[in-house]
């Protein structure tokens, strides 16, 4: 076999390339304590949540990055219940909910991506936008653990990547802080006249209105005492009843994942860093083995028993990588499989729910996305026939399509 200083370069820098890993721009994380409300919010002040369900980068096999898309499915409703308790503990908001789809119903809006996630880095996409249009944050935040962060956990209340989780609520506090008094006001009724114009368009569509940059402004206010809106109210309040629901399955679904989900994430951070060592230390071998033939050529002393020898050492080299990573594979896998059955359980299989309104009861099947549609459109036509008011179809069907968009 012949070498030359150009192959043994190209060997050199591809050897380089593969041991890189593909990175983002991201705020690290530290330590970071939560921000708590040092009084007590006037109930008129208290900006309501909604957390949508976190979206999931799809992992392609190409990526190595330690868990699978049944694991990321299930992270994103554990994320963002977790961020939930997050944003509680800090009482500096109002009720706070983890939703399955956008709703108008909300104050305030966040939405997420999982963008890394495998027990020893944690990075997430969030966005956070008020009723009114307005962008609070949209910001990518990274944090890496380390053994200590997988000790004296407490379920909702400390989790591994803890100071990402405070970060994001700290910043939510920050911007909350600088608005007026007033400001938060025009946020909780903007919520409210879009929902009613949601529900009832053609009473409550010219309320508000869209300007520059998608903002929306508050064009003329209902009375005090309008029925329609007392009423729109109430059935808002019975989405919020079926959403309270909803989360008492999405905290089940967090109880009964924690302790694998713990176990899983911390027995793969250990593995990704003794595999990283290894392939450090084989990458250095590598490299000096290059360099160690380049010697030889240039002497011109390499032959065939040298290149083999070489290539025997690799084989060993990769052989123990291995062997010192089995066991603890073996153990992460049993992690891994009971998170996926809860995953798959958990989004195929959600419990009926029946709801009652007035004396009626009603029962809701299907995903958390398929109920929640469900329950709207009993709510709408509850609404109808309580009221008398039929909408148009045709305009109903274009403030869908609005909404949808």
């Amino acid at each position: 076999m012949k070498f030359s200083f150009s192959n043994l370069t190209i060997i050199t820098i591809s050897l380089l390339i593969i041991s890189g890993c593909a990175t983002y721009q991201a705020q690290k994380v530290g330590p970071t304590t939560i921000m708590r409300t040092q009084e007590e919010i006037p109930e008129d002040l208290l900006i309501d949540v909604g957390i949508l369900v976190f979206d999931g980068k799809e992992i392609t096999e190409e990526e190595d990055e330690g868990t699978n898309n049944d694991i990321r499915k299930a992270e994103g409703h554990f994320i963002p219940y977790h961020l939930k308790n997050t944003l509680r503990q800090s009482s500096q908001w109002g009720a706070v909910r983890v939703i399955p789809t956008e709703t108008n119903s909300v104050d305030l809006l966040v939405t997420g991506e999982i963008i890394e996630s495998n027990g020893e880095v944690l990075g997430l996409q969030i966005n956070v936008t008020d009723a009114a249009g307005k962008t609070w944050l949209s910001k990518k935040y990274k944090a890496e653990a380390t053994r200590r962060s997988y000790a004296d956990n407490r379920l909702a209340e400390k989790d591994a990547f803890q100071d990402l989780y405070n970060t994001i609520a700290n910043d939510m506090a920050k911007f909350k802080q600088e608005l007026s008094p007033e400001e938060i006001r025009k946020i909780r009724t903007t919520a409210k006249l879009k929902f009613a114009g949601e529900f009832a368009p053609e009473a409550f569509g010219g309320y508000l209105e869209k300007e520059k940059k998608d903002i929306i402004t508050i064009k003329r206010l209902p009375a005090d005492d309008d029925p329609m809106m007392e009423r729109l109210l109430k059935i808002r309040e019975r989405e919020y009843m079926y959403v309270d629901t909803l989360n008492e399955q999405y905290d089940q679904f967090y109880n009964e994942m924690w302790p694998s989900y713990e176990n899983w994430r911390n027995l793969n951070m250990t593995e990704r860093r003794a595999m990283k060592e290894i392939k450090k230390r084989a990458l250095t071998r590598q490299l000096i083995g290059a360099l160690l033939i380049a010697g030889a050529i240039a002497a011109g002393s390499i032959d065939s028993i040298n290149t083999g020898a070489l290539q025997a050492g690799m084989i060993i080299i990769g052989g123990q990588v291995i062997i010192s990573g089995f066991n603890i594979s073996q153990e992460a896998e049993i992690h891994e499989a009971a998170i996926e059955e809860l995953s798959e359980s958990f989004g195929s299989e959600m419990k009926p729910i029946v709801m009652e309104f007035e004396g009626k009861q009603y029962e809701l099947t299907g995903s958390a996305e398929e109920q929640f549609k469900q329950w709207r459109e009993l709510l709408r036509k509850i609404y109808y026939a309580e009221t008398g008011f039929y909408p148009d179809p045709t305009t109903n069907d274009e403030q869908e399509t609005a909404n949808d968009e």
